[in-house]
């Protein structure tokens, strides 16, 4: 989708420069350097509890399944517009489209929230008074002049100058608008707070005190674990994160790991981080093939590379439900499981609005024969378990998997679910551990 009109994106900053001025300057406040026991604090790294966007509802899987599909296909559509700079030049992940919430808190005293977890954008952002335009939120929306440690980013900040669009406002300093690829927004100023994490208190955490949003909701706003100076993992310093999560059938809770606690032993296989210039924020990888039974799929090498242009290639996405393959790659995967599993072909309309189901035995007693899958990712071959991709529902299975509709990939969140994915930074590299991630 395209991004906001110019017109449209003026009116809101004036609109914000209007609002902005009735905010007392008293809010800012010095901003002070970290002493040692905060900075110590900060190595030592934390662990959070992620909890699925659907987990609260009392859904079915087919209706989990169902809304999975909806949020991966929004997902796609901001991908396809961020891998086509001329119609797009600002593009992060859709507010909201994300799949996991996290727990922290914000302010002094603090103040709880939840935000959803995304590996695809930078911004952490929550809903701030006084609300121009705000959705509903399971929590207060936060009160900047009831915190002691608020204070405003001046428009000179490093940070200010890196914000696809701002503006300098005199009392309140760097004032900014957030427009994604499915037409939501973010508008508001950037500051700093202090933000704990269980009992981890970090000061000076730049984020987006947002006063006008509209599009998807969930939470209380977004935190960005992206490559970009914007993101929590970059400004906290920490080389290393991972996570782990949870059947998305379930209820259980999964785990984010920042810094020491993100650091892992034992049996690992890792696969090179790739960058691209031209879309920094996202983390990609070298996927070199796929395997399913013994058929090692007879795709180019071209089929999942990054091009020079920025398109191509592959995207591991926590706010991606379902992987979606490059368009070549996914027809060729269907032939293959095709031909493979022994059941007839489902053609009908089904509940998850997935491309290729078969129809179960009408004897459960039939023992089913699914084809294993592997993903060659450059040295590390990942063995997927049946349920990261397939899904029994109804009397019919289905392929967890999708095409992009063009030539780029999306590792999505199902196909990681119980395996420790460890993201290291500083030595460019990521790592697969099977894990009971419900025992994590």
């Amino acid at each position: 989708m395209a991004s906001l009109p110019p017109s449209l994106s003026s009116l809101l900053f004036l609109t914000l420069a209007l609002i902005l001025i009735s905010i007392s300057p008293s809010l800012s406040t010095p901003r002070q350097p970290l002493d040692d026991h905060q900075d110590q604090q900060m190595k030592t790294g934390f662990k959070i509890t992620l909890n699925h966007i659907d987990s609260g509802g009392n859904f079915t899987n087919s209706e989990r399944l169902y809304r999975a599909v909806k949020r991966s296909n929004r997902r796609l559509q901001m991908f396809l517009t961020a891998k086509h700079p001329k119609l797009k030049t600002t593009v992060y992940a859709p507010a909201g489209e994300a799949e996991y919430l996290m727990n922290f808190s914000i302010g002094t005293p603090p103040k709880s929230y939840y935000g959803t977890m995304d590996t695809g954008s930078d911004l952490i952002w929550t809903q701030c008074r006084p609300c121009l335009e705000c959705f509903s939120q399971p929590d207060p929306i936060f009160d900047p002049k009831k915190s002691s440690s608020f204070s405003n980013v001046s428009c000179s900040n490093n940070l200010c100058q890196v914000l696809p669009k701002s503006q300098c406002n005199a009392y309140n300093g760097c004032v900014y608008l957030y427009d994604y690829g499915d037409g939501s927004f973010t508008a508001g100023y950037l500051a700093t707070e202090t933000f704990t994490f269980k009992k981890v208190s970090v000061p000076n955490v730049a984020f987006g005190c947002g006063i006008f949003q509209f599009g998807p909701e969930s939470g209380d706003g977004l935190v960005g674990l992206g490559r970009g100076p914007l993101s929590l993992v970059s400004q906290l310093g920490e080389p290393t994160f991972s996570y782990c999560l949870t059947s998305w059938l379930g209820s259980k809770h999964s785990t984010l790991l920042i810094g020491s606690h993100a650091s892992v032993n034992g049996k690992i296989k890792t696969t090179p981080l790739i960058q691209n210039p031209l879309m920094p924020t996202y983390y990609y990888l070298s996927l070199e093939g796929i395997t399913i039974g013994s058929t090692r799929l007879p795709v180019n090498k071209t089929t999942f590379a990054l091009n020079a242009d920025g398109s191509g290639g592959l995207i591991i996405d926590s706010g991606t439900p379902v992987t979606r393959l490059a368009e070549s790659a996914y027809t060729l995967v269907k032939e293959v499981f095709i031909s493979q599993v022994k059941l007839p072909q489902f053609n009908g309309r089904n509940s998850f609005d997935l491309d290729l189901c078969f129809k179960l035995p009408s004897d459960p007693s039939d023992r089913v024969e699914i084809p294993p899958l592997v993903f060659h990712f450059m040295d590390a071959d990942l063995d997927l378990p049946t349920e990261n991709y397939m899904i029994f529902d109804s009397g019919i299975m289905c392929l967890l998997m999708l095409g992009s509709g063009d030539t780029s990939s999306t590792f999505g969140s199902i196909q990681q679910q119980n395996i420790l994915v460890v993201y290291d930074i500083y030595k460019e590299i990521l790592s697969f551990i099977p894990t009971e991630c419900d025992k994590f």
